[in-house]
Parts: structure tokens; sequence; C-alpha cells
């Protein structure tokens, strides 16, 4: 089953309420962040040898990977809201 069948509702809603786009980002979002979680989970079992506390060096860049795919879809969405009111506050 692909991503648009496991998740034909929330794409439904959210593109509804945000536009396609928009919608699509927003469930790319939460599916980043479950990631993140459970990378985070993980993390807790696989302790680094070398820096007690802290999660193996792998998970570490996992998350970092997964955060910064997290930062730059949001930086995308607040573009395209950008855009979207400077066309509705200018209309040709």
């Amino acid at each position: 089953m692909n991503v648009f069948e496991q998740k034909r509702d929330e794409l439904e809603r959210f593109e509804f309420q945000m536009g396609l786009e928009r919608g699509r980002l927003a469930v790319t979002l939460d599916l980043l962040t479950d990631a993140l979680v459970l990378v985070g989970q993980h993390g807790v079992y696989c302790q680094s040898a070398r820096q007690a506390g802290k999660p193996a060096m792998d998970i570490q860049l996992i998350q970092h990977a997964i955060t910064g795919a997290k930062d730059l879809v949001f930086s995308v969405m607040e573009e395209i809201q950008r855009k979207k009111s400077a066309a509705d506050a200018n209309p040709k």
C-alpha cells in the first residue's frame, strides 16, 4: 500500500484545509515527526560507547537528517503561504 492510500484521510483533510501543496507537505511533516519519534525511542536502547547518555552516532545522524528535512519542508510551507498572502493582498 502506498502513502497516498495509507494516509488518504489525512491527505484529504489537510489538502482541503491548506490546499494541495501545503496539505501534502503537512502530512510529510507528520510522517517525519513519526520517524523522529521512532528513532528517538531506538536511541534510548542504542547508547554510544564513547558518549555516555547519548544515542549511538548513527542514531544521532539520522535524527539530525530528519530534523533538517522537517525544517526544509516547513520553510517551503511558509514560503507558499507568504506568496499566497502577497497575491491575495495585491490582486491583478
